[in-house]
Parts: structure tokens; C-alpha cells; sequence
């Protein structure tokens, strides 16, 4: 199982308007960076990703699965745009903060942090667990 983290500002598209969706969850759309559509051209179905509000809340708000794999965008009609489904799977019930993240030395390496910008980014096996871990999951999904 691979991780990732999905930014979006919750204004425009929110953990709750993910859980709305429902088992059948929604399609990751609208992602215009080549290293965002390649992360997403890397995932399989399970992978889990950090739900990230970013722009206003600045924090990790929930899990989500990745239920489709890659295939074309359906809001553009360029065919160099794929993206995922994914769907929810759980509150975080203590979000992290990015503060709270780049304040932890253990996270010093994580994309959240360097890459401030990229949409879509991989997150590793001893990030997401200590994520969890400042999100009060535990054990670790």
C-alpha cells in the first residue's frame, strides 16, 4: 500500500463534500501539474491519502481511498489530464495543523513541507504513521 496527501481548500471542495459522496466518493479533477497527475498515475485501489484544507484551516481533516484507478479528467478535453477517485474514510479527530507538522523533526523530509504548492504528493510509511499519530489514530489506519 502506497500513501498520498489531496489538497483542496475546503471553500472550494471540503472533507465533508467528500463524505457526501458516499461509498462511491468522486473523481480527484481539475489537477493541472505534471507531478500531481504522475502521483496519481501511481496509485492503486486502497492507497489511503491524508485530506489536506489547505488555503484556510492549513490542516490535515481526514482520510480518503483511492477507489478508481487513473483515467481522463472529465473537466478538461486534453487527454495529458488524469485523475483518481477516491473516497472517505474517516475524520481525523485531532487534525494536524501544517504549523504542528513543520515544527515535528520527524516530518522534516515530508512533501507537506518542501513542496509546499504540489496538490498531489506521496507521503511515506513512517510520515503517515506519525501523522496518525498527531491526529490521535491509533494504531494507524
Amino acid at each position: 500500500m502506497n500513501y498520498w496527501l489531496f489538497k483542496s481548500e475546503p471553500s472550494v471542495f471540503s472533507f465533508e463534500a467528500l463524505k457526501a459522496k458516499g461509498k462511491a466518493g468522486t473523481q480527484w479533477d481539475g489537477v493541472r501539474n505534471y507531478a500531481a497527475r504522475n502521483n496519481m498515475k501511481a496509485m492503486q485501489i486502497g492507497d489511503l491519502g491524508f485530506f489536506y484544507h489547505s488555503n484556510e484551516g492549513l490542516n490535515v481533516v481526514g482520510i480518503a481511498e483511492v477507489c478508481a484507478l487513473a483515467h481522463p479528467d472529465t473537466t478538461t478535453d486534453d487527454p495529458r489530464w488524469e485523475c483518481v477517485d477516491i473516497r472517505a474514510v474517516r475524520d481525523v479527530p485531532n487534525p494536524p495543523t501544517l504549523d504542528e507538522v513543520k515544527a515535528n523533526p520527524k516530518l522534516a523530509d515530508m512533501a507537506l513541507v518542501r513542496l509546499g504548492r504540489l496538490s498531489v504528493q506521496p507521503v511515506t510509511p513512517a510520515e503517515w504513521k506519525e501523522v496518525c499519530r498527531m491526529g490521535g489514530l491509533t494504531p494507524a489506519p
